[in-house]
């Protein structure tokens, strides 16, 4: 085993790990961490001005390959600043190793300077929190926290690095974690059940989650729907979980919303696969399912199956490979009167799906020259716009609705977007998608409320050129404040007659984001003509830099 120190093994461990990136907010704690890396340049160091960017595109790379993502942060004060980032992480199942340095464990009894206990600062919000006590440890701690970070249900880990273990010399083995084998077939008993009630199902409904897209199953899961004729929603679609073209995509459940039960009125029988059922925001007392309805629940994350809604079949397998088997069970115990209804099943609810979005679209149209711009104006405009194979990276909020309803998300790897609901995502996710993504465009989607809360990440695009084009959804307020003190008042309060001043949720001071892109060197423009945002994205991704698309949009409630 040939003699190193402690940051000569780390940079070795991640290089043998595959790593490429290293995203961080340097710090001093990490100064013997940053010398050593000038020894390495195949590791390249994304440099943040914030913690939570920092946290945010190792995130978002990590999502977009697949594979664990490295970053690097500052002792207690600076993690604390990326916390609600891997809060996100742990809450969409994000395979990230984030770490930070710490003082000298020689110095750790006087309660130094911006010291703290950082295992304790991040274990709820992690697969696997641990601290390095000697240099010697490095290699195996290295290792277990990728492999944690990438096995299923896939997460985040955290190590601390105190400064002494940097320059402690020690005896190494640079051995990186195995590949690992994580497609778990289905138990027989279970699927044979399972199987048995989809196939005599009058009503089957399909509950999806992100677990499906991180599983790759996406064309298995359409596989089982189409045999089903069982129309399809999702408790979250972060990435694309189901082709959002298909006749049989019913939508994203809004789980905080009594009237939600009624998408689930008659449904004898639901499958869910890697999703929370039903994990919500605010309290609803109702359930959405009926007594009589039978769950089934298969997936790779143990503790949500059956955690909140008796369930008739818990299935734990890899979802790409248990609706694999289940496909091939259906197509062996359906009937042929059930395969006919199943068709006709399809064939209905591709008509409603067509009938809705026409009454949607003359909705819009009433309001289509309206200024400020409507929503859905401006995401029309940019779905025209952009180039093809263009990634949209969506931090939205509000506006998500009209996303969804101007592009069609059908490739797998196409879309990705916020999930775990702390905001400020999008700056960063969306670079560390174009990062894992080079040859792709990339347009990030943002509100400019969110935009705000990682916007340092303007400077780090213009660092390094990475070329993602911003178009914020400037309405001037935190409108989804607006939207749920409504829902308050009027859905959990009953109360028709009282009127919201909205305290604190406009912005009364006007938001330049397109200066503030300027000022930290990104070309910015501001578009209040829904007819100029065609030719601005085209400037902007001809540019071959990033840029930032300031669009003012209606933010009436």
């Amino acid at each position: 085993m040939p003699l190193m120190t402690g940051k000569q093994a780390l940079a070795e461990m991640l290089i043998a790990e595959g790593v490429e990136y290293i995203f961080g907010n340097p710090g001093t704690s990490e100064t013997p961490f940053l010398d050593g890396l000038q020894d390495y340049p195949q590791l390249k160091y994304m440099q943040a001005l914030q913690e939570g960017t920092a946290v945010g595109m190792a995130d978002g790379y990590a999502r977009a390959t697949g594979r664990p993502a490295f970053a690097n942060i500052h002792i207690a004060g600076g993690l604390a600043n990326g916390i609600s980032g891997l809060y996100n992480a742990f809450r969409g199942g994000t395979p990230l190793v984030l770490t930070a340095g710490n003082s000298d464990t020689r110095m750790l009894m006087e309660e130094p300077t911006l010291s703290g206990d950082l295992v304790q600062m991040t274990s709820q919000y992690t697969k696997w929190s641990a601290e390095i006590h000697h240099a010697s440890e490095l290699p195996m701690a290295i290792r277990r926290a990728f492999k944690e970070a990438k096995t299923p249900p896939t997460g985040p880990v955290f190590l601390s690095f105190p400064w002494d273990t940097m320059d402690e010399s020690a005896d190494m083995d640079i051995i990186p974690s195995a590949e690992g084998y994580h497609r778990t077939r289905p138990d027989a008993a279970a699927l044979e059940r399972a199987s048995a009630l989809l196939s005599g199902a009058d009503n089957p409904i399909i509950v999806l989650g992100d677990r499906v897209a991180q599983s790759g199953a996406s064309a298995e899961l359409v596989q089982v729907a189409e045999r089903l004729g069982a129309r399809v929603y999702a408790t979250s679609y972060s990435e694309v979980n189901f082709p959002t073209s298909h006749p049989l995509w019913g939508g994203l459940l809004n789980t905080s919303n009594p009237a939600t039960r009624q998408q689930f009125a008659g449904a004898d029988v639901v499958l869910a696969v890697g999703a929370n059922v039903f994990s919500s925001f605010l309290y609803v007392g109702d359930r959405f399912l009926e007594p009589t309805t039978k769950l089934i629940h298969l997936d790779n994350a143990s503790w949500e199956v059956e955690k909140i809604y008796p369930t008739e079949v818990g299935i734990l397998a890899d979802p790409k490979a248990g609706l694999a088997e289940l496909a091939q069970a259906l197509e062996q115990d359906m009937s042929a009167s059930s395969k006919e209804a199943a068709a006709t099943r399809t064939a209905t609810w591709g008509d409603q799906k067509t009938k809705t979005a026409e009454a949607q679209r003359q909705r819009a149209q009433a309001k289509w020259d309206n200024k400020p711009m409507p929503v859905e104006r401006m995401m029309h405009e940019l779905a025209q716009a952009v180039p093809p194979n263009t990634i949209v990276a969506d931090e939205s909020i509000t506006s998500r609705g009209a996303v969804m309803g101007a592009f069609d998300f059908d490739e797998p790897g196409s879309m990705f977007s916020i999930r775990g609901g702390a905001l400020g995502w999008g700056m960063p996710g969306s670079l560390g998608v174009k990062l894992a993504n080079p040859d792709r465009p990339v347009l990030a989607i943002v509100g400019d409320g969110a935009s705000l809360y990682t916007v340092q990440a303007l400077w780090t695009a213009a660092r390094f050129n990475i070329p993602v084009v911003y178009a914020i959804c400037n309405n001037r307020a935190y409108r989804v404040l607006k939207v749920n003190m409504d829902i308050y008042l009027r859905t959990m309060l009953k109360d028709s007659d009282r009127k919201s001043e909205y305290v604190g949720m406009d912005f009364e001071n006007t938001l330049d984001l397109a200066a503030l892109a300027g000022a930290m060197g990104v070309a910015g423009e501001k578009i209040d003509d829904p007819a100029a945002i065609k030719e601005a994205v085209e400037r902007a991704f001809a540019s071959g830099k990033p840029a930032l698309l300031d669009i003012s949009i209606d933010g009436s409630v």
